[in-house]
C-alpha cells in the first residue's frame, strides 16, 4: 500500500477537499476582479484642452456674435487624429477664419497651436469620475501595489493557519508526525474518523516504506535546473507561465484600445470564459495535457495576430478576435496549472509553482509597457503579444504527456519516467527495424 491507497482510505474527494477548494477559489475570484478594475477606474475619457472661450464664462461672453459651443470649439481646438477635437493641443489664439464656409479645415499651421498648458476638460457622459480625470493615477497605483505587498505578508501567515499542508509533501520531506496528523485531520473532516484513529506511525511507515526510502528530506530548488529530467520541464513551463502573464495583462488592462464599449467587452469576456474553462478541462482528459496546452496557447496567439490584419473601423470583428484571444489565454492558464502539477515531483511541485507564479507576475509587469511600441506602428504591440504565446505553445511540444500517469513523488520518479520513455522508443524502433527486414 502506498500514499494513494492511504488517501483513498481517509477520503480522496470529500468535505475536506471541498473546503480547501472554496478557500482557494473565493480569494482568487476577488483578485481577478481587482486586477481588471483598472479598465474602469483608470479609463481615459474623451478629453480636450481647457480654453477660455469654452470654459470661462467671462471670456465666452466676449466672443463676437451669437456663436454656439460647436463654433467656439472649432476656433479653439484643432482636429485630432480621430477627426474629433485634438486631446493634447489647442490654438494659441482663436482661429476665426475657420468659421468661413469657404475656408478649408486645414487653413491653420502647427505653429498656431500649443500644448494644454491650463489642463484638460473631460467628457463625463460615460465615466463620471476616474483616477485619470482626477489626476490620481500614480497615487492609486501606489496604494494598490502597497496593498499587494501588505496582503502578501499578512495573508501568507493567515493561509498557513487555514490551509493545510500537503500530507504527501510532509511525509516525503521527512516530517512524518505532521503528515500523520494531516491524514487524521482529513479523515475526521471527511467523516472517516475511525480510519484516522486506526492510522499509526507503524502503519504509515509500513505503507510508505518504498517512497520514504528514496524521498526522505526536502529537495533543493536548484535541482530544477541541475537534474536533466527536470531542466527542460522547468524552462518550458516557466515560459508558458510568462506568456500568460505577459500577453493577458498586456491586453486586458487596456480594453479601451480594443473597443470603445469596454462594459460590453468585459461582459463578453466573462461570459465566454466560463465555457472555455470547462472546455479545456474536458480536453485535458480527452485530448491530453500536452496537446491542450499547445492548442490553447497557439490559438490564442493566432487570434491576437489576426487582429493586426483587421482594419480599425471593423470594431465588432476586432472585439471578437480579442475576446477569443483573451479567453484562449485563460484556458491556457487553467491547463498550465494542472499540467505543471503533474510534471514536477511532490518534493519540488510547490517550489516550481512559486517560480511559475513569479514568471507570470514578471510577464504582467513587462506586458503593459509593450503598448508604447505603438508609436512606431499601431500593429507592433499586437505582433509581440501574439508571437509570445505562439512560440510558448510550440515549445510546449517538447514536454512529456502526463495524462493517466501517476504523480511523481521524487526526482527519481521523474528520471525513471524519462528512462522508461527512452527504452520504449528504442524498443519500438527495434520492432520497426525488424519488421522492415
Amino acid at each position: 500500500m502506498a500514499f494513494p491507497e492511504l488517501l483513498d482510505q481517509v477520503g480522496g474527494l470529500g468535505r475536506f477537499q471541498a473546503l480547501q477548494t472554496v478557500a482557494l477559489v473565493v480569494p482568487t475570484i476577488w483578485l481577478t476582479t481587482q486586477n481588471m478594475l483598472e479598465n474602469f477606474s483608470a479609463a481615459v475619457p474623451s478629453h480636450r484642452c481647457w480654453v477660455p472661450l469654452l470654459d470661462n464664462g467671462t471670456a465666452q461672453a466676449s466672443a463676437p456674435g451669437a456663436l454656439g459651443p460647436k463654433d467656439l470649439l472649432t476656433v479653439s481646438i484643432p482636429p485630432g487624429p480621430n477627426h474629433g477635437p485634438h486631446p493634447c493641443r489647442r490654438f494659441r489664439q482663436p482661429q476665426w477664419q475657420l468659421l468661413d464656409p469657404n475656408t478649408t479645415a486645414t487653413n491653420w499651421s502647427e505653429a498656431a497651436t500649443e500644448p494644454c498648458v491650463d489642463g484638460w476638460v473631460y467628457d463625463r457622459s460615460t465615466f463620471t469620475s476616474t483616477i485619470v480625470a482626477e489626476a490620481l493615477k500614480p497615487m492609486a497605483q501606489s496604494i494598490y501595489l502597497s496593498g499587494v505587498l501588505v496582503g502578501a505578508a499578512v495573508c501568507g501567515h493567515i493561509s498557513d493557519r487555514w490551509l493545510a499542508e500537503s500530507a504527501r509533501w510532509l511525509l516525503l520531506a521527512g516530517r512524518l508526525e505532521e503528515g500523520l496528523r494531516e491524514l487524521q485531520r482529513v479523515a475526521a473532516i471527511n467523516g472517516r474518523k475511525a480510519v484516522g484513529n486506526a492510522l499509526t506511525m507503524e502503519v504509515l511507515l509500513s505503507a510508505m516504506q518504498e517512497e520514504l526510502s528514496v524521498g526522505q528530506g526536502p529537495a533543493s530548488p536548484g535541482a530544477l535546473f541541475r537534474t536533466p529530467g527536470l531542466r527542460l520541464r522547468t524552462c518550458v513551463s516557466t515560459l508558458c507561465w510568462f506568456a500568460f502573464g505577459f500577453t493577458f495583462y498586456g491586453l486586458a488592462l487596456d480594453l479601451q484600445a480594443i473597443s470603445s464599449n469596454i462594459f460590453l467587452l468585459s461582459v463578453l469576456i466573462g461570459v465566454v470564459d466560463i465555457p472555455a474553462k470547462i472546455g479545456i478541462l474536458l480536453l485535458l482528459n480527452r485530448l491530453g495535457r500536452r496537446p491542450s496546452q499547445v492548442v490553447s496557447l497557439v490559438l490564442a496567439g493566432l487570434c491576437i495576430l489576426a487582429n493586426t490584419l483587421v482594419p480599425p473601423e471593423t470594431g465588432i470583428l476586432r472585439s471578437a478576435l480579442a475576446v477569443l484571444g483573451l479567453v484562449g489565454l485563460g484556458a491556457a492558464f487553467t491547463s498550465t496549472i494542472i499540467y505543471t502539477g503533474e510534471l514536477f515531483p511532490t518534493v519540488l511541485r510547490m517550489t516550481f509553482v512559486g517560480m511559475g507564479q513569479m514568471a507570470a507576475r514578471g510577464g504582467a509587469i513587462l506586458g503593459p509597457p509593450v503598448r508604447l511600441l505603438g508609436v512606431y506602428g499601431p500593429s507592433l504591440p499586437l505582433l509581440v503579444y501574439g508571437a509570445v504565446p505562439v512560440l510558448s505553445g510550440l515549445a510546449a511540444l517538447l514536454l512529456p504527456e502526463t495524462r493517466s500517469l501517476p504523480l511523481p513523488d521524487t526526482i527519481q520518479d521523474v528520471q525513471s519516467q524519462a528512462v522508461k520513455k527512452v527504452t520504449q522508443a528504442i524498443q519500438e524502433g527495434s520492432v520497426l527495424k525488424s519488421t522492415h527486414f
